[in-house]
Formats: C-alpha cells, sequence, structure tokens
C-alpha cells in the first residue's frame, strides 16, 4: 500500500495531563505534520481570528454561542486547550442562561495568554 493511502491508526487529542504552557505546541505539530511554516501561520491566522471573535462576542451579545463555538474549534486544532475550554464554558453559559460575564471575562484572559505565547514563538 502506498504512504498516501495507508490508515492513520492515531488520531491527535489533547493532553492527558495538564500543560504549563498555553499551546500545546506537540499537539500543533502533529496537526501540522512538523512544518514549522504552517505552525506560524496558523498561530498567526489564531492570533488574529482570536481577537476578532472576542471583540464580536462583546458586540453582538446574540451571535457570542455561534462565535465561541468556532473559536472552541480553532484553538483545539491548535493547541490552545485552556481556549476551548474557556469558549465551550462560554457557550454552556449561554445555553443554560447563566451569566455570561464571568465566563466571556475567562474567555478573553485565556486568549490573551494564548496570544503572548504565539507572539513569543513567531519572535523566535
Amino acid at each position: 500500500m502506498t504512504p498516501e493511502l495507508q490508515r492513520m491508526d492515531w488520531m491527535p487529542s489533547p493532553p492527558l495531563a495538564p500543560i504549563d504552557s498555553p499551546l500545546d505546541l506537540d499537539h500543533l505539530s502533529r496537526m501540522t505534520l512538523g512544518d514549522s511554516e504552517l505552525e506560524q501561520e496558523v498561530l498567526a491566522m489564531f492570533a488574529e481570528q482570536a481577537v476578532r471573535l472576542v471583540a464580536a462576542m462583546a458586540a453582538l451579545p446574540a451571535e457570542a454561542g455561534a462565535l465561541a463555538h468556532k473559536l472552541k474549534g480553532s484553538a483545539r486544532g491548535i493547541g490552545a486547550f485552556a481556549v476551548a475550554d474557556a469558549a465551550s464554558s462560554l457557550e454552556i453559559a449561554i445555553q443554560t442562561g447563566h451569566d455570561q460575564r464571568h465566563a466571556l471575562a475567562a474567555l478573553k484572559e485565556a486568549v490573551t495568554e494564548a496570544r503572548v505565547a504565539i507572539e513569543t514563538i513567531l519572535k523566535a
């Protein structure tokens, strides 16, 4: 069987134990197949998108659930699991009618931490 047609026996997944960084770089490397240029491009796009989505959530509260869902998926894709968890918490708060202010504040903080880590990586 050619390498292109071989079945993958593993699926990239979040770490089993918490990591100390806002980004799981091993996960990112698996998702980009170790392509460092692609990693940098994806990180830069995520940093921009995260800021736009959080701003849109504040400006368009009726759309906040869908925007949080979108951010959650993007964050999981690059290994920003704290951002994904915070976006999920906001999504749940919206769905259940609980106070969203705390969840949105936690999401903003997680995004800020991820962006600082991304900026450090991109400057290296």
